[in-house]
């Protein structure tokens, strides 16, 4: 016997899309909401305000009336009081009076021969009311308010009951109340109506920002939303969304220059290399490249000093860039610059170097005193002077040298990239022009500064500033963290 074996497939049902309001729609259902449950609550209170107004002040009226009828009764007695209800009876208006057992002893109408309102026996000198719908004993169907008043004659207890009709007060209640329930649904159309239109033409200064934004491309990166005069919201996304602009039009006008400057770097060593290359190929005997090994080696190394350059400032803009976060000891750094440059520089190196530590990553400190120091070297006339000192919050470093010192106008201008002054231009000796930019990108992930200024003597001076490891504080948002692919 063989068994079948049944796969079954699990019921996948999907799940409803969720409908969300657009802002105009759920503006519209808001004040709709709003409007309409301030409609209920102020409908409630006013019907509730005007019938207790009106029932006041019919109260108000038949307890007067019970009142003087219980005064009567006392002085002239039952008898007298019951043919004067009858002949000076009040329309809408029926008098009783009523006694201890509750039998009526005297009445306004003679069809009413049994009490008003069984059971409402205030005592003496109190007052009770009782709403009634209709009078069965006289056939009327009007809504009647009884207000009871106890009174005493010759030592027993009476009571007088007053009935008043409020079918007028019913009706306006009634009344009012139907025109609000009409009247509700007109005005909720006339708000939304309202709100539609007016949120409408809110949105439409937001449309006419989305429409010249969706225009912008990478060809009109020059052009700018309109900024409304509203003094709202509505302006503030305008500025915001031209300040993005600006922004993007920067990033956009310097990543083309840093590739624009990057070929024209890579080209000369690109181009002595071929032509090497070529002179070389076409010397049968091969001692071309013996004699030209020394250019294509220094190409090859200034090109590849180029490309790590170039990644390094790729990093940086990325936020890429590794930085340990250790204390360093920038005295022994320094000493150990001081003492390369001695080696191979051949110019005279002074060095003063107190100690200072400072928290951050040795290596990329190291490359930013590096680079200072290299582009002393190719200024210099004879010496250089290398410095540290310390306050209570930052260490200082300055690396002088005895050549010109950097124009003022300048100054700011050469820590940007491939920025070689007039009179450094020669690539042989001024280096790509990436050195000082990607020093002082590192310099500022450190939380420090490095300006160029003047010394005393009018040499050129690069210094660099660094909290102390003692008052350094670290800050997630500026930390350069490495990202592998």
């Amino acid at each position: 016997m063989s068994q079948a074996a049944t796969t079954s497939t699990p019921d996948r049902t999907e799940r409803p899309t969720r409908v969300v309001l657009g802002v105009r729609q759920q503006s519209v259902l808001s004040a709709v909401v709003v409007v309409g449950l301030a409609l209920l609550a102020g409908g409630g209170l006013l019907l509730f305000a005007l019938q207790s107004a009106l029932t006041n002040t019919t109260r108000g009226a038949l307890e007067a009336r019970a009142r003087d009828v219980a005064i009567l009764a006392s002085e002239q007695g039952l008898r007298a009081v019951g043919s004067e209800l009858q002949r000076d009876r009040i329309r809408g208006q029926e008098v009783q009076i009523l006694d201890g057992q509750g039998a009526v002893v005297a009445t306004s109408d003679q069809r009413l021969a049994a009490a008003l309102a069984p059971g409402l026996h205030p005592s003496t000198g109190q007052y009770r009311d009782l709403g009634l719908t209709g009078i069965a004993q006289i056939g009327d169907e009007d809504d009647y308010l009884v207000v009871a008043y106890g009174f005493e004659r010759d030592r027993q207890p009476y009571v007088v009951q007053v009935a008043g009709s409020i079918q007028i007060q019913s009706d306006t209640i009634r009344t009012v109340g139907l025109l609000l329930v009409g009247g509700a649904p007109l005005l909720l159309v006339v708000v939304a109506v309202a709100v539609w239109v007016l949120v409408g033409r809110s949105l439409g200064a937001v449309d006419r920002i989305r429409k010249q934004v969706a225009r912008i491309d990478g060809a009109r990166l020059n052009e700018r939303v309109p900024v409304p005069p509203s003094r709202d919201e509505i302006e503030l996304l305008a500025a915001t969304m031209n300040t993005m602009l600006d922004r993007i039009e920067a990033s956009d006008r310097a990543q083309r220059a840093f590739v624009s400057d990057a070929s024209h770097e890579l080209r000369s060593p690109i181009s002595t290399l071929v032509i090497t290359g070529e002179v070389a190929a076409a010397d049968p005997t091969g001692r071309t490249w013996v004699e030209m090994q020394d250019i294509v080696l220094d190409e090859s190394r200034r090109m590849r000093a180029l490309v790590e350059d170039l990644l390094v400032l790729a990093k940086v803009d990325a936020q890429g860039l590794a930085l340990r976060q250790v204390e360093v000891d920038l005295d022994d750094l320094l000493d150990i610059e001081v003492r390369r440059l001695r080696k191979a520089s051949g110019l005279t190196v002074r060095s003063d170097l107190v100690p200072a530590r400072v928290t951050g990553d040795p290596d990329r400190l190291g490359q930013v005193i590096r680079n200072v120091a290299d582009n002393a070297v190719r200024h210099a006339v004879s010496t250089i002077a290398v410095a540290v000192r310390t306050d209570q919050v930052q260490a200082v470093i300055t690396i002088d040298n005895d050549g010109p010192p950097i124009a003022p106008a300048e100054r700011g201008r050469i820590f940007q990239r491939f920025v070689r002054l007039d009179d450094a231009r020669d690539r042989d000796s001024g280096g790509s022009g990436l050195g000082l930019a990607i020093s002082a990108a590192i310099v500022d992930a450190h939380h420090g500064r490095i300006e160029t200024g003047e010394t005393e003597q009018g040499w050129c001076r690069f210094a660099i500033t660094l909290p102390l490891a003692e008052v350094a504080r670290y800050d997630p948002e500026t930390e350069i963290e490495e990202h592998h692919p």
